[in-house]
């Protein structure tokens, strides 16, 4: 037996394990040949009664094989029978006794059942799981007395961040993205480090600008990527933001429809927007996610990269009826939970994340993809259509017709034009300039040359109107992935399929925030993807 199996064995472990196994560690035992690497078992407990006797020996010789699984579930002793839960994209060979009580006709059954199941196993999987834990200097814990946070009371936070731990490490996904960690406080930082390293991941932190004490928090599972690059983004605005861009390629190559091995490269980026506090903050927001697309364009032409996937996770602070969700639509990123339960872009209410300090439920946390083979419009094209997006929805809660827009515009009627000072003063009005961190003189003089279609130097209502209906056109569709069909002139490429989603408490998933949920005010969202061949064009 293995060594590290008898170790198990003796010291009565209760619960799936990861064992390394190779095949020199075996060699003392003939009874058993196997080649694998990072395989998961389960030890099952001995019948102790007739029943379970018999439904003992109806799966004694059963092997059942699945990709990695990562749930932890506890089993009793004594360990008499064993069964192999993961497949791996590499070959495994397998002969010998299952059990103490297996004959050779189990044997033969269990070897054909094992070589059945490899022939059809699932696709190899990658998860990421994005979740805000909020801060302890931020929770209120006395609705009475607003300055009273969890942060005052040690037994609070901690107890609630060993339960975060305990969730994130039943999960095991693949990637883990937090924010609203407390970097601030050496000890809920060590806790952190020393938990998720010894579950096996590679972690990554970063502090808020300007002295904030929460910040964001990026693990890798060493078993399933390794990292090729990391950098991380200062917005030094309004909001103290910041983000986190990981370069990764996965550890195990895995065949794709019959040919040489592929490792899946993948851009992570995790972050947290701003709150909107008010209209004016629109802008920040928006600026914030250009400068997280900008950067990614920067990255991938410095290291010369040709296509990959990329995942953008984080608390967005906005809904699907935002200006941000419609500007990464724009850009070819699509919400990977409402591609997984087939939801439209308009299915702004089915599923919540978050329940604000206004006592608001809202979906705000989103797992973004953009796969290689998505359309997308140039950055700057999408990014000035979204502020006369802004524009727009900023004359529309005025509650003021589309005929008469124009005039909170500054022009007295249809038949009338702006010049660019007056364009420049409208701007101001939607609160637009005249703020901090509001749109540069150079964004206002390009908005002002696309603005003006005809080239003539003044703004009128046909113009208002085609830009209007632009914006439009862009704001419906489908959140879906598709595989497209190759052609001429085009490449293939590695992305990601979106096999599920899930959002915990389960709740959440119907719209509904359940009173009894203390974990944080937002759910956890995990994602499970399988890579995919695209063409490219």
């Amino acid at each position: 037996m293995c060594v590290k199996c008898e170790k198990l064995r003796s010291a009565r472990l209760y619960k799936y394990v990861t064992i390394m196994i190779y095949p020199n560690a075996i060699k003392r035992d003939k009874r058993k040949i196997i080649k694998s690497q990072n395989i998961h078992w389960k030890f099952e407990r001995s019948p102790k009664n007739k029943k379970q006797q018999m439904q003992s020996h109806h799966n004694r010789s059963r092997i059942s094989v699945i990709l990695r699984s990562r749930f932890i579930p506890s089993f009793s002793s004594p360990f008499s029978l064993f069964v192999v839960l993961a497949a791996v994209p590499f070959p495994i060979y397998f002969s010998g006794l299952l059990s103490s009580s297996s004959g050779r006709n189990n044997k033969a059954a269990s070897v054909m059942r094992l070589n059945s199941n490899l022939a059809s196993m699932a696709e190899p999987n990658i998860s990421c799981t994005t979740f805000n834990i909020l801060a302890p200097i931020y929770k209120r814990v006395d609705q009475q007395n607003q300055s009273i946070r969890e942060s005052d009371f040690h037994s609070l936070w901690f107890t609630r961040n060993q339960k975060i731990l305990d969730c994130l490490l039943h999960q095991r996904s693949s990637v883990i993205c937090l924010q609203e960690v407390w970097v601030g406080n050496e000890e809920l930082v060590k806790m952190f480090h020393e938990r998720l390293g010894t579950a096996g991941y590679t972690i990554f932190q970063l502090a808020r600008t300007n002295g904030r004490a929460d910040g964001l928090l990026t693990a890798i599972h060493k078993d399933n990527f390794k990292l090729v690059n990391y950098r991380e983004l200062l917005f030094n605005d309004f909001g103290d933001r910041v983000a986190q861009l990981l370069h990764v390629k996965s550890v195990v190559p895995f065949p794709l429809n019959g040919k040489q091995d592929i490792q899946q490269e993948v851009l992570i980026v995790n972050t947290h927007l701003l709150f909107p506090h008010d209209s004016s903050l629109s802008i920040v927001r928006l600026h914030q996610v250009y400068k997280i697309l900008e950067y990614l364009e920067a990255y991938q032409k410095e290291n010369k990269l040709t296509h990959m996937p990329i995942i953008l996770c984080g608390d967005w602070n906005g809904s699907k009826r935002g200006h941000v969700y419609k500007f990464l639509r724009s850009q070819g990123f699509v919400s990977s939970y409402d591609v997984a339960h087939q939801y439209t872009d308009s299915d702004a209410h089915r599923w919540v994340s978050h329940r604000n300090h206004r006592g608001n439920i809202c979906g705000v946390d989103f797992i973004w993809l953009c796969n290689p083979s998505n359309s997308r419009k140039p950055l700057r094209t999408s990014w000035v259509e979204a502020v006369f997006s802004i524009i727009k929805y900023q004359v529309q809660k005025a509650s003021i017709a589309e005929d008469n827009a124009f005039a909170i515009l500054g022009a007295n009627n249809q038949s009338d034009s702006l010049t660019y000072s007056g364009f420049c003063q409208a701007l101001q009005k939607v609160n637009l300039t005249g703020i901090p961190h509001g749109l540069s003189f150079q964004e206002t003089k390009e908005l002002w040359v696309r603005a003006d279609l005809d080239g003539n130097g003044v703004f009128d209502y046909e113009e208002l109107k085609k830009i209007w209906s632009m914006t439009m056109m862009n704001q419906s569709g489908n959140c879906k992935e598709s595989v497209m069909e190759e052609g001429e002139g085009e490449e293939e490429a590695i992305g990601l399929k979106v096999n599920k989603a899930v959002l915990f408490p389960q709740e959440a998933e119907k719209g509904l925030w359940p009173e009894n949920y203390s974990l944080s005010d937002h759910a956890c969202l995990t994602v499970q993807f399988s890579p995919v061949k695209m063409i490219c064009s």
